[in-house]
Formats: structure tokens, sequence, C-alpha cells
């Protein structure tokens, strides 16, 4: 039994180092430092995976069914701790390197509000002019939304929507159509701040978007994600 029980010992240490990368950032430890504990808990995941399936293998051969049945569970423990650090590296690669994204390339949404906010941020609001073209190439279905409604009513349902997502509101003025507030990552806590702009359009509005990160070069898709789903809310 001592092996199994090893086994998913190194699962369930696999599965605490995953947990604990995001609230050790949260709680101060350095960027790299949390990122460590991420890549540690992917060898540690692996490392039982392969251990679990030994052993489930072993022990069901030697007819113990509780033993196999440790083995599989710290087959699947294992392969959960390897494999979000996995995916995520993975997505992080296909995706640019870059943590501004907005629907608007030629006139982003400005902040004001927000600004003062950044001030010891590590990304600055500037756009570097290599950014447009690396946004439409790794986020093409990026845009804005025409919706037929009118700027007022669409300034209500907007501020609503934001609301129910859990931003927290930085400015909101209807006069000018525009909307700041500030989100938060479930798992790193990482903050990310965020324009919507609404333009009267025809007899509708037109509304827009810009989500950028306060810190990492990548955002590894959270902008454009949080975009995404802000529009679709609205649309809906």
């Amino acid at each position: 039994m001592r092996f199994p029980l090893v086994a998913i010992g190194i699962a369930i240490l696999g599965i605490v180092l995953l947990g604990a990368a995001g609230p050790a950032y949260r709680l101060g430890a350095p960027l790299p430092a949390a990122f460590a504990i991420l890549r540690w808990a992917a060898y540690v995941g692996i490392a039982a995976a392969v251990i679990g399936a030994a052993v489930g293998l072993l022990e069901y051969r030697r007819g113990r069914r509780f033993g196999a049945f440790l083995g599989v569970m710290a087959l699947m423990l294992g392969l959960v701790a390897f494999g979000i650090p996995y995916q995520w590296q993975r997505r992080a690669q296909r995706l640019p390197v870059i943590h501004d994204i907005t629907t608007d390339l030629e006139n982003p949404p400005a902040f004001k509000a927000v600004v003062a906010l950044r001030a010891e941020a590590p990304n600055t609001l500037e756009r570097p002019p290599t950014l447009a073209a690396e946004q439409r190439q790794g986020y093409p279905d990026v845009e804005p939304l025409t919706l037929p409604a009118g700027p007022g009513q669409t300034f209500d349902r907007a501020l609503t929507v934001a609301q129910e997502r859990g931003w927290e509101i930085v400015s909101a003025d209807k006069s000018t159509g525009l909307i700041e507030a500030t989100d938060a990552t479930r798992w790193f806590g990482f903050k990310d701040d965020i324009a919507v702009r609404l333009t009267p359009w025809g007899t509708g509005t037109r509304v827009d978007m810009r989500s950028v990160s306060r810190v990492g070069r990548s955002d590894v898709g959270t902008n454009a994600q949080r975009i995404g789903e802000f529009l679709d809310a609205l649309r809906d």
C-alpha cells in the first residue's frame, strides 16, 4: 500500500502547488516566483501521472482494487496539475505578446479617470506602432458593436452589464458616453483597466472598448476575451 500512497501524495502536492501560485502572488510574491510555483506544479503533476499510472497498473494486476484506485486518482490529479499550466503556456505561445486590446485600432478609447490608478503600474497606456498589426493578426474578431438603441439607453445598459460582471466602476459619464472601470482576474488577481466608449451612429450607437493590463507583457488572451464577453452580453 506504500506506493499508492506515495503516488497520491505526489499528486496532491502538485494540486497544492497549482492552487498556491495565484494566492502567492496576491499575498505579495514576485510574479516570477509565482510562475515558478506554476512550473513546479506541472513538473510534480507529470511525475504523479507517470507514477500513478505505473502503480495503478501494478496494483490492478495484483488484485488490489483500492491500491489501483489510488493509482488512477494520482494519474488524474497529476494530469490536472500538469495540464492547466501546460495549456496556459501553449496559449501564450500561440497568441501575440501584447496586453492592450481595443475595438478601434485607429482611435482607441482614451482613459482619463483610470490614469491616476496606474501611476505605479509597470505597463503604460502608450501604444507602440506595431501593436495594431499584432492585434489584427492575433485577434482578428475584435471589432466594435453597433446597436439600434440610442446612446442614452445604450449607456444605461452598458453600465448595468459592467456592474453585473463585477467590474469596479471608476467613472461613468453619460454626457460623454465614457465608462472607465477596473477588473481583476480570478486566479492571480491581475488588474486590467477598461474603457467603454459610446458614439452616436446613425440612429443607433457604436460601442468601442479598450482593455489594458497593468502588469505582464502578455495577457494570454484575457483582454480580448473580456471585450468579447462584454459585447456579447450587451448585444443580448
